[in-house]
């Protein structure tokens, strides 16, 4: 895929810099390139619902903000994109140090963008299990963002 905006880790960056929720979570960028997006997010106790498993809204948001980076990293300068539909599938319950995400965009269109991410919970033996799947679709918006 070619991206729109050949300065396009410009904007990528200010996505991980200026999102103060995302900065709140804890959710690094681990890499990007034109339609795939690669994420982490190093696990503590305030990732946890009452039973110490991770939150289903933390895995959400993980999934969430991995694809649209993927979406964004296609659109020309001046546009953003925004979830306008997600659909998450919660695999398995999920306790670790890590979580990895994986997203990649399925079809980049001009105003609408579908996705795929799919997150990963890391042990203390550095094994790796699938705990979600998620189809996000992003809608191209331009203006400031």
């Amino acid at each position: 895929m070619k991206p729109r905006n050949p300065d396009y880790q410009t904007e990528i960056n200010r996505v991980f810099r200026q999102a103060p929720f995302i900065t709140a979570v804890g959710m690094t960028l681990v890499d990007v390139t034109p339609g795939h997006c690669r994420t982490q997010l190093d696990l503590d106790q305030r990732h946890q619902q009452q039973d110490g498993f991770v939150h289903a809204g933390v895995l959400t948001t993980v999934a969430d903000h991995t694809a649209g980076t993927a979406g964004a990293s296609l659109v020309a300068a001046g546009h953003y994109v925004l979830s306008t539909d997600i659909k998450i599938s919660l695999m398995r319950a999920a306790r670790g140090i890590r979580l990895h995400c994986r997203a990649r965009v399925l079809k980049a269109g001009r105003r609408l963008i579908f996705t795929e991410s799919e997150v990963f919970c890391e042990n203390d033996q550095q094994e790796q299990v699938r705990v979600a799947k998620a189809m996000v679709t992003l809608a191209v918006v331009s203006g400031p963002a």
